[in-house]
C-alpha cells in the first residue's frame, strides 16, 4: 500500500470510537470500505463469497479481455470481473508491495495471461490482504467458492495467511442443480478456513451433531451420573461414547442442503446460501458479543444469522439493490430497522449526496430511489417494453385484491412528456397507481398533468388517491409520503419483497442433547 493510502486509512480509523462500526451496513467499494472504516485486529469472524463467473465454460472464461473499461463493479446477479486498467492497477499495487503475496500474484500472471481469471485474482489479492489486518489474532476467516477457482485461491490465501494458519478445505455437499451428461454432475462448493494465528477460536460444542446410536449394535447404558452412552470394547478396553457429547461433522457436509425454490427463506436472491450452513461457520468461530464481517454480503445471510445468534456484524456490498434486501430482510426476520438498530453508512441522506449518485452511477440511483419507496426493480430484457423501472405490489379493497404500482425514476432533465408517458404506461399495464421519481424539481405543467388524471377508487374506506402522482427525492428524504390507501401502506412491502421468515425465539446449539442439565 502507498504512504498516502496508508495515511488516509489512519485518519479515517483513528478518531473512530471502538464499536462504531458494530452492526453497520456499508455500501461502497469493500477494499475502500475497509481501509477507511474498519480498524486493525477488530474482526473476530469473516466470511466471504465472492462472486464469480461459474457458470460459463473454460474457454470462455479465460477469454482475451482488452480495452479500457471503466471500474469493475458486482451488479446485481452478475459479476463483471474483467482485465482492464483498473484490474492491471489492482495488480501492480500488490505487486509494488513486495512479499510473498506479490510473488504468488506475478507466478498468476506469467502462466494465466491477461484475462478474466487473473482480473478476479488481481481485485481478490488487495481485499484478501486487508481482510487479515482486521481480523484478530484469534480470529477466522471462511471463503467460499466453487471449484471453477478454488485451486487459486487457495494458493493466494496461502500467500496471505501463510499455509501454516490453514485448517480445513470443507466440501459443501448438495443434491439442488441440473444434471450432467458430459461429465460427473457437479454438486458441491468449496469452502476454505484460514485462521490468523495458531492460537484461535474454535467452538467443539457448538458445532458437535448428536451421535446416531441406531448403527451401532453395543446396548445403551447409563453411566454412574446418569449420562447416557454406548460401550465398545476392543482388546480387552472399554470406550464410552457419550450421547450428550456428540461428534464433529466431517469436512464434507452433506447434512446441509442449499435452497430450493420453495424454500421458505428463500428470497429470489440467485446465489443465496442457506441459513443453516452459516449458523455453523458462525458457532464455530465466533462467541455471542463477537464481531463478524462479511464483504460481499449480497442478500444478507451472514448479516441475519450473525443477529439471530446475538454476534455484532457489518456488512458490505456495491450495490444499492443488495441494500434495500438486506433492510427488508433484518427488519422482517430480526425486527431490526436502518437508524433505530443499525447504521446504513454510504447511502444519500441529503440532495447533495444524491445527486453525487446520479453522477457518478446512475443505475445505482435508481435502485437506491427505488428503495425508498419499497420498490423492488423490474428486470429489463431485451426488446421489452420500456417505461417501468419498478414495481409495488400491494393488498387492497373490502375483498383484499392484490393490487400493483408501477415507478419511473428520472436522475435527469423532465418534462410534462414524461408525466404523460407515465401515464400511457399505466393504462397499458392496467395498473393502479403510476409514480414518477424525479432528481429535478418538476415543473409546474408536471404537477399539472399530475394533478388532473383519474383517480385510483379504495372500496376498504371509500377514499379517492390520484392515478399519477410525482414525488421528488428531496421529498422523500424529508419523509413525505406516496398517496396510497391504508392497507396499501401497510402490506406494499411484505408482497413486493419475498418476507424471510421469522427468527425463533430461542436459539438451540446444533443438536448437542446434554443430559446433565
Amino acid at each position: 500500500m502507498n504512504r498516502r493510502l496508508h495515511e488516509k486509512r489512519q485518519g479515517a480509523v483513528k478518531n473512530q470510537e471502538v464499536g462504531m462500526f458494530e452492526n453497520t451496513l456499508y455500501y461502497g467499494d469493500n477494499l475502500d470500505v475497509l481501509r477507511l472504516h474498519i480498524k486493525d485486529e477488530s474482526v473476530d469472524l469473516i466470511y466471504l463469497d465472492p462472486p464469480f463467473k461459474s457458470n460459463q465454460d473454460y474457454n470462455v472464461l479465460f477469454a482475451e479481455q482488452n480495452g479500457t473499461r471503466a471500474a469493475a463493479q458486482i451488479k446485481a446477479f452478475k459479476d463483471t470481473w474483467r482485465w482492464d486498467r483498473v484490474a492491471e492497477r489492482a495488480y501492480y499495487e500488490v505487486y509494488q508491495a513486495g512479499g510473498r503475496v506479490a510473488e504468488m500474484m506475478e507466478a498468476f500472471r506469467k502462466f494465466l495471461g491477461d484475462n478474466d481469471m487473473m482480473a478476479y485474482l488481481a481485485m481478490m489479492a488487495p481485499r484478501l490482504v486487508e481482510l487479515r489486518r482486521i481480523l484478530k489474532p484469534s480470529g477466522s476467516i471462511y471463503l467460499h467458492c466453487d471449484p471453477t477457482a478454488s485451486h487459486y485461491l487457495k494458493l493466494l490465501m496461502d500467500a496471505v495467511f501463510g499455509p501454516v494458519h490453514f485448517r480445513n478445505e470443507i466440501a459443501w455437499c448438495y443434491e439442488t442443480g441440473g444434471r450432467a451428461k458430459a461429465h460427473f454432475p457437479r454438486k458441491h462448493d468449496i469452502i476454505f478456513w484460514y485462521t490468523k494465528t495458531n492460537d484461535y477460536l474454535f467452538n467443539y460444542n457448538e458445532v458437535s451433531l448428536p451421535r446416531d446410536f441406531s448403527t451401532m449394535h453395543e446396548v445403551v447404558l447409563k453411566d454412574e451420573k446418569g449420562r447416557i452412552y454406548q460401550r465398545n470394547i476392543k482388546n480387552g478396553k472399554e470406550y464410552r461414547y457419550y450421547l450428550h457429547k456428540g461428534v464433529l461433522p466431517n469436512d464434507w457436509w452433506s447434512d446441509v442442503q442449499a435452497l430450493n425454490p420453495a424454500a421458505k427463506e428463500r428470497l429470489g436472491y440467485p446465489t443465496q446460501k442457506p441459513e443453516t450452513l452459516l449458523e455453523r461457520i458462525i458457532k464455530a468461530s465466533s462467541n455471542e458479543g463477537d464481531v463478524v464481517l462479511d464483504p460481499f454480503c449480497g442478500c444478507g445471510t451472514a448479516i441475519a444469522v450473525a443477529q439471530k445468534l446475538q454476534r455484532k456484524w457489518i456488512g458490505i456490498d456495491i450495490t444499492h439493490l443488495a441494500i434495500t434486501l438486506i433492510k427488508n430482510r433484518l427488519k422482517d426476520s430480526c425486527n431490526i430497522e436502518a437508524k433505530r438498530d443499525y447504521e446504513v453508512v454510504g447511502e444519500p441522506v441529503d440532495l447533495s449526496g444524491a445527486l453525487h449518485l446520479a453522477h457518478e452511477d446512475r443505475l445505482q440511483f435508481q435502485w437506491w430511489a427505488l428503495g425508498l419507496v419499497g420498490a423492488r426493480p423490474v428486470e429489463k430484457k431485451k426488446g421489452a417494453d420500456k417505461g417501468i423501472d419498478g414495481r409495488r405490489n400491494f393488498i387492497d379493497g373490502k375483498r383484499r385484491d392484490e393490487k400493483y404500482m408501477i415507478f419511473s425514476v428520472k436522475s435527469g432533465h423532465t418534462g410534462v412528456k414524461d408525466m404523460r408517458d407515465l401515464g400511457w404506461v399505466v393504462e397499458r399495464e392496467k395498473a393502479a397507481i403510476g409514480v414518477l421519481i424525479t432528481l429535478e424539481e418538476p415543473t409546474r405543467d408536471m404537477r399539472k398533468e399530475a394533478a388532473g388524471g383519474e383517480f385510483y377508487h379504495s372500496d376498504y374506506q371509500n377514499t379517492k388517491h390520484s392515478r399519477l402522482q410525482i414525488i421528488t427525492i428531496e421529498e422523500l428524504l424529508a419523509g413525505k409520503k406516496l398517496d396510497l390507501p391504508v392497507l396499501a401502506q401497510r402490506s406494499a412491502t411484505d408482497l413486493t419483497f419475498k418476507k424471510a421468515p421469522k427468527a425463533k425465539s430461542k436459539v438451540v446449539n446444533n443438536g448437542s442433547l446434554d443430559f446433565d442439565k
